[in-house]
């Protein structure tokens, strides 16, 4: 079942953020973590929502960013430079990655676009931009976050990005995989391979053993019951057909990957209409993919 409203999800977890934005609140005995730092104007709400759920920000120990992506990374400088205790984690690439000048100007462009797009204007009383003070713990395969009682086990998951990392709770089987996983659209699962086909589908083949009760994802919610059990088949079986569908199409369009990105998108926006990305931000996605099929025909 998909549940796309904020709000406790267990005694321990919590879902925040807007419908296409998610972050997540885990807490164990010792520290609470805060896992993906979703859009930057999400903030306003997050605020409100933890205010409401009575979610203490100084009991907040951790925060956990699972990729670099502008979209999963836009509130963690206001939590970190406004509780400077807060230990960030994320992956070797992801670090290299947000220690970039170019790579923070994108961030920084693409999360002002977006909350323009969605009509967010109250952000800017919030110190939101990304620059080069944002340092932490790097992540890598097997490490573990312990937070008295709940641990988390991570697992190095890339293809959407190269810096992509799942975090899972063995205990409570709860699964945090970023858009490493589909993402939950409407009735949709898209599989956003964005950055190595083959490593996207490699990493779904990983977490395939992994029994899962709940599926935190970072964009329209998280999934129970049976088909959180079934998410990571139904991501494979996406995957595929989505890897079929746009090599058939790079084909068509005679090798043209901005031919090809313009079509695919079209199709997309048919098949997914009212999809959180922006229409350059997404085509500009599709072409990378293609640029990855063209050096694998």
């Amino acid at each position: 079942m998909r549940i796309r409203t904020v709000g406790k999800i267990t005694n321990r977890l919590w879902c925040l953020g807007r419908e296409e934005s998610n972050v997540y609140i885990l807490e164990g005995r010792d520290s609470a973590i805060m896992i993906n730092g979703g859009f930057s104007y999400i903030l306003p709400d997050v605020l409100e929502q933890m205010r409401t759920f009575g979610i203490n920000a100084d009991k907040i120990g951790k925060l956990l960013l699972l990729h670099s992506h502008f979209d999963h990374v836009g509130i963690a400088p206001y939590f970190k430079r406004t509780y400077p205790a807060i230990e960030v984690y994320a992956s070797a690439s992801a670090w290299r990655i947000l220690a970039m000048p170019k790579a923070i100007e994108i961030i920084n462009s693409f999360s002002a676009l977006s909350a323009k797009q969605q009509g967010v204007k109250a952000v800017g009383a919030y110190d939101l931009d990304w620059r080069d003070d944002i340092t932490g713990t790097t992540l890598t395969e097997g490490d573990t976050i312990d937070l008295g009682g709940v641990t988390l086990k991570i697992s190095e998951t890339p293809g959407h990005s190269n810096c992509s990392l799942t975090a899972y709770e063995p205990t409570m089987k709860i699964m945090f995989a970023s858009d490493a996983v589909g993402i939950p659209y409407q009735d949709f699962c898209f599989p956003s391979m964005n950055t190595n086909i083959t490593q996207y589908l490699a990493s779904l083949e990983k977490l395939k053993p992994l029994p899962v009760s709940c599926h935190c994802a970072d964009h329209y919610g998280y999934i129970t019951g049976d088909e959180a059990v079934r998410f990571v088949d139904m991501s494979l079986e996406e995957g595929h057909k989505w890897k079929a569908i746009m090599e058939d199409l790079y084909r068509s369009c005679g090798g043209d990957i901005d031919a090809a990105g313009t079509a695919i998108t079209d199709y997309f926006y048919q098949q997914m209409p009212g999809y959180f990305i922006a229409r350059d931000i997404l085509e500009g996605v599709f072409k990378q993919i293609f640029k990855f099929i063209a050096k694998n025909q």
